[in-house]
């Protein structure tokens, strides 16, 4: 699940009849094309888990790292991914983004440990993080507003609601071959995208056929917030001062981050006495803790706390982290009992998950039109209601399941309350916030919705790790294990229902 900032628009709007030139065209399939691969890398993870657990021994508690190892990186650094942007520019940082992606997809395919595999996918949703928002901002500036650019973003929304779904079919064949083709396949159509990048991807001032500022070499340097205007006797601009990227503050919630998944993860098998569980944990309340005071302390912080006065945008992203995580937890479980129980094909597996993923892809184009119509707080009540209605007629579907009468009713509500909450939680995150505020408002709404899946599934590993049977147990011993996991995601819904319920009850009040 992704989103986007609220950009302003600086172009005058366009002729409803004009066309697009070839590298208007260009430019508009290397930005979805990415898009696509961004969207689909953590459900071709999803399905390939118990082929990566077999060949390289590593346990639920491992494994679980290449989906939220992506969720860290994305979520964890999009904050310092957008001031990076503003102070490298969109173009080099993009390109420099998608050759991280590719050079990251081929280690992770060549992986023998964990780790390695773990650090590939750090690195992958950080660069996701630098290109999804980053692909928007180069539409909102090189496509004329008006139709033109309305064209543009609704095949750019397209294929970011598409890619999941690609990823599960995509991963479900590749898988029945090799896990590893899984995540080589990336490696050469994003380099296929960067070389087409190069030459489309207009720098600063290039936007809408114009040609570089006078004296320009490196069309990113107009990307750059205003600073000293003075530089050395060669004439380089000064070296901005290393606290305005917000390392510091980045490399703490970052950190914070791995040491809270890592640390729930490790209670299982060392338990809640040991300094590799409890001390993690207490670390990452440590790290935590640092990053929102080297905040405050900042003159240029990488949070706008003012957005988090808005309690349209505190419910959005604690909604929409439900509902991110819920569903993705889920298919973490689903996935473990259908192939490692039930001795399901990778590819059959990802057949069964296609009822969830794919009617956001249907409805995807008309999803502004349904919130307009019938107002966000409505349809994210209806769209938290239903995936919880699936998640507890799941609890109550006994061993072996019946796909038709147990798993698929679950897939289909779950996929109807994406279909009703999604864009509505994206609507109504900066709904509240002033114009300037909202692309700020929206990379912070971008963080809790990845971190929400972060957790959630770092949860459901440790739960079916510590609750699992002794080896040699028949599969419906296995199967009851999975329990407390799949109770945990109903609670995780459950909040997301009771979170949609207080913007109800707001909205007859008066406005948030």
């Amino acid at each position: 699940m992704t989103s986007s900032p609220l950009l302003p628009s600086h172009t005058a709007p366009a002729p409803a009849h004009a066309r697009w030139s070839p590298r208007m065209w260009g430019l508009l399939v290397v930005l979805a094309g990415n898009m696509l691969i961004d969207a689909l890398e953590v459900s071709v993870a999803l399905v390939a888990l118990p082929a990566i657990g077999t060949d390289l021994g590593a346990p639920l508690t491992a494994m679980q790292w290449t989906i939220t190892g992506f969720a860290v990186g994305f979520g964890g650094l999009m904050l310092f991914g957008a001031r990076a942007v503003a102070l490298l520019g969109r173009r080099r940082v993009y390109l420099a983004a998608l050759v991280g992606f590719a050079a990251a997809s081929l280690v992770g395919a060549l992986a023998e440990d964990p780790s390695l595999l773990t650090a590939t996918r750090v690195v992958k949703g950080f660069c996701a993080a630098l290109t999804a928002p980053t692909g928007l901002a180069i539409i909102a500036t090189a496509f004329p507003e008006g139709p033109q650019r309305n064209r543009a973003l609704s095949v750019y929304t397209l294929f970011g609601a598409g890619g999941f779904t690609a990823g599960l079919l995509l991963s479900g064949w590749l898988t029945g071959f090799s896990w590893r083709l899984t995540f080589a396949f990336p490696a050469p159509a994003v380099l296929v995208l960067f070389v087409l990048g190069l030459r489309l991807i207009p720098g600063a001032g290039e936007e809408n056929g114009g040609g570089p500022p006078p004296g320009t070499t490196d069309g990113d340097r107009g990307s750059r917030p205003p600073g000293p205007p003075a530089g050395d006797r060669a004439g380089r601009p000064p070296r901005p001062p290393l606290r305005r990227y917000g390392f510091a503050s980045a490399a703490a919630f970052l950190a914070g981050l791995l040491a809270l998944v890592q640390g729930i993860t490790s209670v299982p098998a060392h338990g809640w006495a040991d300094l590799r569980s409890t001390g993690l944990l207490a670390l990452a309340a440590g790290l935590l803790a640092l990053f929102v005071a080297l905040e405050r302390a900042s003159a240029h912080p990488l949070i706008r706390f003012e957005a988090l006065r808005s309690r349209a945008m505190i419910r959005s992203a604690l909604g929409a982290a439900c509902l991110n995580g819920s569903y993705l937890g889920l298919l973490f479980v689903l996935t473990h009992q259908l192939q490692s129980l039930a001795g399901w094909s990778p590819l059959r597996t990802a057949a069964a998950f296609l009822p969830a993923a794919a009617p956001l892809v249907v409805t995807a184009l008309f999803s502004g039109r349904i919130v307009a119509r019938f107002g966000a707080p409505r349809l994210i009540a209806a769209g938290a209601l239903l995936p919880f209605a699936g998640y507890l007629l799941l609890l109550r579907t006994p061993w072996p399941p019946a796909y038709a009468t147990g798993i698929l009713p679950t897939m289909l509500l779950v996929g109807a309350g994406f279909v009703l909450s999604f864009a509505a939680l994206n609507s109504q995150a900066t709904s509240q916030l002033p114009p300037a505020e909202r692309g700020a408002g929206s990379g912070l709404y971008q963080t809790a919705v990845q971190v929400g899946a972060a957790l959630s599934v770092a949860l459901v590993a440790a739960l079916l790790t510590g609750s699992a049977p002794p080896a040699g147990a028949a599969p419906a011993e296995f199967a009851e294990a999975c329990r407390p996991a799949l109770t945990l995601i109903a609670a995780v819904g459950g909040l997301g229902l009771l979170t949609a319920l207080t913007g109800l009850r707001s909205r007859r009040t008066g406005p948030p």
